[in-house]
């Protein structure tokens, strides 16, 4: 195309995108906000040289994987630092930064992780622990099975492709 100066990059395998840690729960509880979650503050969307991230319905930050080209700079320019580069294979993914205990998680935010264990306890690679009241998956040793998201009692995990669960 003449004169276009948009610029093609090829991605290599594993293709990595940023991937927001927040499923936009939080942001409908206008009382008791969640000072974990997304801002929608558009950070993000501006420093995005591809045009991958968008705010959803929710106000919270999404990324498009067939945009992004894993540069990073999202990750750097986000104040609640839930933005992280992932490997795109693993479509099973914690959507919560959460680190308030239970009750308090649930107040604010009915996807909220709540740090119940249930999925380190499903886990049959050992890929997913609880760290400060939240669940964090290791990508590196993830089968992406599916069972923690099945098992997640408030849906805090779920399956990217919507196979194991309901897409978000």
């Amino acid at each position: 195309m003449k004169g276009s100066t948009q610029m093609t990059v090829k991605k290599r395998f594993p293709y990595r995108a940023a991937f927001v840690a927040c499923n936009g729960g939080c942001r409908q509880n206008k009382e008791n906000p969640c000072s974990f979650g997304c801002t929608g503050c558009g950070s993000c969307m501006q420093v995005c040289k591809f045009g991958a991230v968008a705010l959803n319905e929710y106000g919270t930050a999404q990324v498009d994987e067939e945009k992004c080209m894993a540069c990073g700079l999202c990750v750097k320019s986000c104040p609640q630092h839930i933005i992280r580069i992932h490997e795109c294979a693993n479509y099973i993914a914690v959507k919560c930064s959460n680190h308030d205990k239970g009750a308090d998680a649930r107040k604010k935010c009915e996807v909220s992780c709540i740090g119940c264990g249930l999925c380190e306890k499903n886990c049959t690679a050992g890929a997913i622990a609880v760290h400060d009241n939240c669940a964090v998956i290791e990508e590196d040793i993830c089968l992406s099975c599916g069972l923690c998201a099945v098992n997640c009692p408030h849906h805090a995990i779920y399956d990217l492709r919507g196979i194991f669960t309901e897409a978000r």
